[in-house]
């Protein structure tokens, strides 16, 4: 089979080399989009990151692909119908980075809790006044899990280590687990009112877009922290900005930002193609929170240690021998 591998980092090279012993491959550094599909038309097999947009018009011009190995969890980034109606396999890496994400998830509360960035400028640039940088305790404090995954399940384990309450929420609750974990379920208006923090982890479809809105920020105690490391579509970006305007939620740590990889490349929004393609206001709304103090943004690196990306890799090779083998793991379609 010929293999094409987009988003390649150096580290990554000899990993996916093996492959080149039974397969002709090739190794891309730059994202796959529609202008350079067509360089590639005649490819069995395309593995890309989330920074690749797989939409029908990318995947119409491979003339015989046969799979699509992401090397992500989520598959949000590929059209899917599309895929399922020409009988092109998706395979993705179901679970790497449980605890990598849940970590990065109290960096983000920690940061915020304690007032680190600011504390660590100021001092950097030889302030040590301690005024405007009055923390919070996270013990004691009511943490909401809106999805009780595996991601959630280990954040809930990390919050029970800080002496937080931690109530859930999730579309198919488990009580053996919530016993287990020492947490309880809730309807989600109860969590929404009862969290001091929230912090979501359900995947990006069409049940979650925009799950939290106006509606339910106005169900939220005022003063509340909301971390998102799970997908920026499942948050209104617009209603958070009103909301931290406002004074509803007090901070927001966010890893993820709708219409992320326009705002990483936002020079691009001169372009006519994403005047039609994406929503401006959204996009202004995802640099207002940038400068905003009381929100930290990091760059969709929840995932990224070298335990995780390691764990990611094996994965995606592993998919593509058992599919080249005729016995394909981890299809998600």
């Amino acid at each position: 089979m010929k293999i094409v591998a987009f988003e390649i980092e150096a580290w990554e090279r000899d990993a996916f080399g093996e492959l080149s012993d039974d397969h002709t491959l090739i190794l891309l550094e730059t994202k796959l989009t529609a202008a350079n599909a067509k360089d590639y038309a005649d490819a069995d097999v395309i593995s890309t990151f989330i920074f690749s947009n797989l939409d029908q018009n990318v995947l119409e011009q491979f003339d015989d692909l046969k799979l699509i190995a992401t090397r992500s969890t989520g598959f949000d980034h590929i059209a899917v119908d599309y895929c399922q109606e020409k009988g092109i396999t998706i395979c993705n890496v179901p679970s790497y980075g449980d605890s990598t994400v849940a970590e990065h998830v109290f960096g983000l509360l920690l940061a915020i809790s304690h007032n680190i960035v600011e504390a660590a400028d100021r001092t950097r640039r030889g302030d040590f006044s301690l005024t405007g940088l009055r923390g919070f305790d996270l013990q004691g404090k009511t943490l909401g899990v809106i999805g009780t995954g595996s991601i959630g399940q280990c954040v809930i384990k990390i919050a029970n280590g800080f002496g937080m309450k931690v109530i859930g929420y999730d579309v198919q609750p488990d009580e053996k687990l919530a016993k287990a974990l020492d947490f309880e379920y809730t309807e989600m208006d109860d969590l929404l009112a009862q969290s001091d923090v929230l912090t979501l982890h359900v995947p990006a479809n069409r049940h979650t877009y925009h799950l939290i809105s106006d509606d339910e920020f106005a169900k939220m105690k005022e003063g509340v922290v909301l971390i998102n490391t799970a997908r920026g579509s499942v948050v209104h970006i617009q209603a958070l900005a009103r909301a931290l305007a406002d004074g509803k939620v007090a901070a927001a740590g966010l890893d993820v930002l709708p219409d992320e990889p326009t705002i990483r490349e936002e020079y691009e929004l001169l372009h006519s193609f994403f005047r039609e393609k994406h929503d401006l206001e959204t996009l202004l709304a995802g640099h207002i929170l940038l400068r905003l103090r009381n929100v930290i943004i990091t760059p969709h690196n929840a995932f990224y240690t070298q335990e995780a990306i390691g764990r990611i890799t094996e994965t995606t090779i592993m998919n593509i021998r058992a599919f080249a083998a005729g016995e394909a793991i981890n299809v998600v379609n």
